[in-house]
């Protein structure tokens, strides 16, 4: 499923089954927790468990289709280095129903994929270098958790963790701590 794509497709025909399409996405939803190739896909399948249509259903099975075609897709464990490393971005408005963003960020430890999210935000951003922020900051609470985290196994971390995020505007804005003035508070 293309990120772009519309999963709204208001002349299609409620599906049938409703119970068999809830079924099926609520078991991609918890295969999504090892697949993070299929995340993105069965999240979107997943907002019109209420009501399916006919054109859900048909995103669906493609969706199993892909998976029927890449069993041996997973998240590989594998040995070296044990730092911690982030990458982050926002699609700015993408959603053209709501005009809500979508955060996303994933953390390795040395080559292994240890965390992961993608989201919508909550509220609507008023610019591209907002979306970023706010996905940044999500980055950033999930890091200083799993260093926590990583610390009581006795995997300390010597240096900070290294955050990759793609917006200049986003990376001088978290550098600077009154930015946003809306708040008229100091953070």
């Amino acid at each position: 499923m293309t990120p772009t794509q519309s999963t709204q497709i208001p002349d299609s025909e409620l599906f049938a089954y409703p119970h068999l399409y809830r079924k099926i996405a609520g078991a991609l939803q918890y295969l999504s927790i090892t697949r993070p190739d299929i995340a993105f896909a069965a999240n979107q399948i997943c907002q019109y468990m209420h009501a399916p249509t006919n054109y859900h259903f048909q995103l669906l099975k493609r969706l199993l289709r892909y998976i029927k075609g890449s069993l041996d897709y997973g998240l590989p464990i594998s040995p070296g280095n044990l730092s911690l490393r982030t990458y982050e971005e926002a699609d700015w408005a993408s959603d053209s129903s709501d005009r809500k963003s979508v955060s996303g960020f994933c953390t390795y430890l040395g080559n292994t994929l240890i965390s992961w999210s993608v989201k919508k935000q909550t509220t609507v951003a008023k610019s591209s270098t907002e979306a970023e922020y706010r996905s940044l900051s999500a980055a950033v609470s999930d890091v200083l958790w799993l260093r926590r985290l990583v610390q009581e196994l006795q995997l300390p971390q010597s240096s900070p963790t290294t955050i990759y995020c793609d917006n200049t505007s986003a990376i001088n804005c978290s550098g600077k701590k009154s930015y946003f003035s809306r708040s008229h508070q100091t953070y």
